[in-house]
């Protein structure tokens, strides 16, 4: 949606030029609303002057219309009403203006948004970072298209000389069998009387010395034309080869990390159709300049005339037979990785495509592709060409697939829907290292040979293919999964491209480690909300037993391996993943909307947490995670101490669990909670929770609707409540579900809990006297 923010943020002129860009064809009413979806989409992966991407456009078609009904539907109130009929109609109109000629679609759509990238660019002139990205992005794009062009031309210019190479060696063929006829018509001479031999012979001779005379001139010039022509496929496969390296070395690569890195949570690594049409069009290339190298090859033993050509053709040769070879090697690709934490006796699923399977017409003679799972030694061992054929670490089941053909995208894959993991092998491990660190790969192998479909009719190039996964860590237990995540974190956002299966560094700086986890929480808690840069000092203390509040001082900090999951933190069972994962799984279960609304401070320690509500008025309150317990959020509040006249303390629930909120949620507990006034700093607690409160019924299975300013608890609220309420003295120090330093003990409390629902269970009547609230 980075382009539409900006673009509505345009002035003046520019304002206008982008709002003329919409009318009927395309109203702008759809940009606005499906800004996000027409952004996210690889309009630039369909060449609009090709026919046959008709059916790619067609489903970009179908899927814009369904983007709008599906909008449109979601629409509520009387506003709401109006924009769903809007939307509805703005979705038949784009059905009937373009259902025959979707290919206009993508070609309005792509002018819109280039127009809107030049708009907003020149209006920033690239200072912002999402100016300067889209402005890279399709510098880089339109580099690379232009270089295909160039080598279309290049491409063009040796067949037109090949052409006239095959012209001019026909008529040269011509000329010789000429000469072999003067040169037999001479020879012939010997037969006649003298004087008819004097008479015939100096024209013959003449006409065989000026024939042989331009054999010579033209062998000379056939010579050049094919060392020429060969020069200039020299330079088509240096130009080939650098383009090959770009898309697969730079682009191929970009996407597989992007991928890795999805696996940590960060945004989806994008579709492959436009590499697929990079790559098609590699092939495509690669097919035209080895089918001319063939045919010169060929004119050479036609018309073997002495000279270094022969040589040069075979350099040829061997130079387009490794391009092809790297670039369909390069390109067996995984598009949907197995899950990296994979359980015994589970179904798992993955799917490998062949991107220039379609133009390789591969799926004429469908390949079967196999997965097997090795060890990291073994992976090694692979990519050193070392002989690992019959090595495995495991048995998979279902682990044979044949590629299939997708007319309507073009695609060839194999997905694999049923594999599990029956047994696995593991190595010996090495001191500390536990079976969750030990890593392990999918290896994906498959063969099949590329004839004259392709290439020529003498010619058959046999592929062994074979590719890796990401690293797996495999488990027999859930209890298990934790650990094993977190060596997958680590692998998949330390791993250098190009390594050796499957290293990390030991240790990393501590932003580098923020950024990684940062990502996984926003991902695991599906928020937008991160971690601050205050949450981030909280988890720096934590991690080095430091009290500094400084970001600065932790910058330059690492943070090693054990540190991060090997190692109990000081005074704990527990390591600091391991907290700081049982934060991240009960936020996801229970709290998220509270996190999104910015209601959970979460990552305050308990003397921080006094420090705020000190300041405060009795009755404010904050949330943060428990330090002592995995998975465990607090309720700390400040109010005056029954004990002491006139002095104030903090005072601190037990944790709650996923136990407890799977009994009654975090926002009806703070309701039950009367003593509890305003969500630090100084928001009414109501204003914030009452949202998510369940709703009360009474006993006719009304929902009761009690007016929270009343001041008049609800006997849900008074029965719920893990202390008894008292509106004078809210708290009693002897009560034995206060502990002396002020917590709850969380058995008490569960046991109150599991209580006040054994009542609420019972008929109203008999529990409470008749009285409705």
């Amino acid at each position: 949606m980075a382009v539409w923010i900006q673009a509505q943020q345009l002035q003046g002129d520019a304002l206008h030029q982008m709002q003329s860009l919409y009318g009927q064809h395309f109203p702008i009413e759809v940009r606005h609303y499906l800004s996000h979806w027409i952004e996210s989409q690889l309009w630039d992966a369909i060449d609009l002057e090709n026919p046959q991407e008709e059916f790619k456009a067609k489903r970009l078609l179908d899927s814009l219309i369904q983007e709008l009904q599906n909008k449109a539907e979601h629409q509520v109130g009387e506003d709401g009403f109006l924009l769903k009929i809007k939307l509805g109609h703005y979705a038949n109109q784009l059905k009937s203006t373009y259902d025959r000629c979707p290919l206009e679609l993508v070609r309005c759509i792509k002018h819109i948004l280039y127009t809107e990238q030049r708009l907003v660019r020149e209006a920033t002139n690239s200072s912002s970072p999402v100016g300067g990205m889209l402005d890279s992005m399709s510098q880089k794009y339109q580099q690379i298209n232009q270089a295909f062009e160039e080598l279309r031309l290049l491409t063009q210019d040796t067949e037109n000389d090949l052409r006239k190479l095959q012209h001019n060696q026909e008529y040269f063929i011509i000329q010789y069998q000429e000469s072999l006829r003067i040169q037999a018509q001479l020879s012939s001479l010997a037969a006649l009387p003298p004087a008819d031999r004097q008479l015939r012979e100096p024209t013959l001779l003449s006409k065989r010395a000026t024939v042989e005379a331009w054999l010579t001139r033209e062998a000379n010039t056939l010579q050049k034309y094919r060392l020429d022509l060969a020069e200039k496929h020299q330079k088509t496969l240096q130009l080939l080869r650098k383009q090959q390296t770009i898309i697969l070395d730079d682009e191929l690569i970009q996407w597989k990390r992007r991928q890795q890195l999805a696996g940590n949570g960060g945004p989806p690594e994008g579709g492959l159709d436009i590499l697929q049409s990079w790559c098609e069009k590699l092939a495509e290339t690669i097919w035209q300049n080895r089918q001319q190298i063939r045919r010169a090859e060929h004119l050479r033993q036609q018309l073997p005339i002495p000279g270094p050509i022969e040589e040069l053709l075979n350099e040829l040769n061997s130079t387009i037979t490794d391009i092809i070879s790297a670039l369909v090697t390069s390109t067996f690709i995984i598009e949907k990785q197995p899950p990296q934490v994979l359980k015994t006796q589970t179904k798992f699923a993955a799917t490998v495509r062949l991107l220039v399977g379609g133009k390789l017409n591969v799926h004429m003679n469908p390949p079967q592709v196999k997965a097997t799972i090795i060890s990291e030694q073994q992976a090694k061992a692979l990519l050193k060409n070392e002989n690992t054929r019959n090595d495995s670490s495991g048995e998979i089941l279902n682990n044979n697939c044949v590629m299939e053909y997708h007319q309507t995208t073009g695609t060839l894959s194999a997905h694999f829907r049923n594999m599990s993991l029956k047994r696995i092998k593991r190595s010996d491990r090495r001191g500390a290292e536990s079976v969750t660190e030990e890593k392990f790969t999918i290896l994906f192998e498959s063969q099949f040979s590329v004839g004259k479909c392709f290439l020529d009719d003498t010619v058959t190039l046999t592929f062994e293919l074979h590719t890796l996964s990401l690293p797996v860590v495999v488990i027999v237990h859930g209890s298990q999964d934790n650990n094993a995540t977190a060596t997958v974190l680590w692998d998949n956002a330390f791993a250098e491209p190009g390594r050796v299966p499957f290293l990390v560094p030991d240790k990393v700086l501590w932003p580098q480690l923020c950024d990684a986890i940062n990502m996984k929480y926003k991902a695991e808690v599906q928020s937008n909300r991160g971690l601050s840069e205050e949450n981030l000092v909280f988890l720096a203390q934590k991690a080095f037993s430091s009290s500094s509040n400084n970001p600065d001082d932790y910058r330059s900090m690492t943070m090693t391996w054990s540190q991060f999951n090997r190692e109990s933190l000081p005074g704990r069972n527990f390591t600091f993943w391991q907290w700081f994962d049982g934060v991240m799984e009960l936020t996801k279960k229970h709290l998220k909307p509270h996190w999104n609304d910015g209601a959970i401070l979460g990552f305050v320690n308990k003397q921080q947490a006094q420090d705020m509500l000190m300041s405060k008025p009795n009755g404010t309150f904050l949330l943060r995670f428990s330090d002592s317990e995995i998975g465990g959020i607090t309720i700390a509040w400040v109010a005056e101490n029954p004990n002491k006249a006139g002095e104030r303390m903090v005072w601190n629930l037990m944790p709650y669990t996923t136990k407890d909120f799977s009994i009654r949620s975090l926002a009806d507990r703070i309701s039950d909670l009367n003593h509890l006034l305003f969500l630090y700093p100084d928001k009414p607690k109501d204003e914030v929770f009452s949202k998510y409160y369940t709703p009360v019924q009474n006993c006719l299975g009304f929902e009761a609707n009690p007016d929270p300013t009343s001041g008049n608890p609800t006997y849900m609220d008074q029965g719920a409540s893990p202390a008894p309420v008292n509106h004078h003295h809210p708290y009693n120090i002897a009560d034995p579900i206060l502990d002396a330093e002020g917590e709850f003990d969380l058995d008490d409390t569960m046991d109150v809990a599991r209580h006040v629902e054994e009542l609420l269970r019972r008929p109203v009547e008999s529990q409470w006297g008749g009285q409705q609230s």
